[in-house]
């Protein structure tokens, strides 16, 4: 494989389009708008910087990284001459069975689809294409420059044969993957999703305020961020994106999110990307937004 298609320029697609294009793949990152493909590669030239500064890369390793990347606003022309397709857009089914129905169309017949969805089954969106064999599962961890697990989901029709490619291409890329099955929040979310959901329900009960409930689950547990403000890094949007999910696929009420979680999301407070979510990021990320709440 050389040269790699990534579809979104958001938080997620323009990090696996460093990672690929710092490893010496040809990344082609596509977006439907000029203005996020340009605010993706600033984002990944700021993140270059970051890297340079502590002299982890040269700026030779800069150049040519950034010199990896092109651009494109048209799909058919972002995914010519392809390898491999990495779709990263918004965890929404109908818009990625959408997306996956014009790569088949468009896409070589040997191109490997690749979705970096979070919970949506890897089998339904296969089943929008005629290639279900060639579509799997790449889902990585934000950031994706830093962090290590690329969780490899198989469809119910992937291949053995194209498992073993991604499972090797992951980590060329120095990631670890791990081979996990095709069930509703795969590993990773279907254990932190509902670690969070319980933590938002632990607030919204009285339990605890927020910077408590956090302080308990980081200096007691020895988890690295509590897990309220990693709901506000990940986006309460996609919490709740995932937590239905999970509660279609299982019809077990334990995956049912939380109504403060729900009312959040309606209000328009998300986390870091809209400045409010547990925390107030607009003026301090150590303001605590709504601990006493339910107190």
């Amino acid at each position: 494989m050389k040269t790699i298609a990534v579809i979104g320029a958001g938080t997620m697609g323009n990090g696996i389009a460093h990672v690929f294009a710092q490893n010496g793949f040809q990344v082609h990152l596509i977006d439907i708008a000029q203005a996020s493909l340009e605010k993706g590669l600033a984002t990944i030239t700021k993140n270059l910087d970051r890297m340079l500064a502590k002299t982890s890369i040269s700026e030779k390793d800069k150049e040519e990284t950034l010199g990896n990347i092109s651009t494109y606003t048209d799909l058919k022309e972002g995914v010519s001459g392809t390898d491999l397709v990495v779709e990263a857009a918004t965890e929404n089914l109908t818009i990625k069975l959408k997306i996956f129905k014009d790569l088949d169309e468009v896409c070589d017949a040997k191109t490997i689809l690749a979705t970096n969805t979070s919970s949506i089954s890897i089998t339904q969106i296969a089943a929008a294409t005629n290639r279900p064999d060639k579509v799997i599962g790449m889902h990585f961890m934000n950031p994706v420059p830093i962090m290590k697990l690329v969780e490899i989901i198989r469809g119910y029709s992937t291949s053995d044969m194209v498992t073993k490619t991604i499972m090797e291409l992951s980590a060329k890329l120095g990631k670890t993957p791990t081979e996990v099955n095709d069930y509703p929040g795969f590993v990773a979310n279907r254990i932190l999703m509902p670690m969070i959901n319980e933590a938002i329900e632990t607030l919204y009960n009285g339990v605890a305020g927020v910077q408590e409930i956090d302080t308990v689950m980081k200096l007691g547990m020895a988890h690295p961020m509590g897990p309220l403000q990693l709901a506000d890094f990940i986006g309460l949007d996609v919490c709740l994106s995932i937590l239905n999910v999970m509660y279609d696929g299982f019809k077990n009420p334990k995956y049912a999110p939380c109504p403060l979680l729900v009312n959040m999301v309606m209000a328009g407070e998300l986390g870091v990307k809209s400045g409010e979510g547990f925390y107030d990021y607009s003026e301090s990320r150590k303001a605590e937004r709504v601990s006493t709440q339910f107190n």
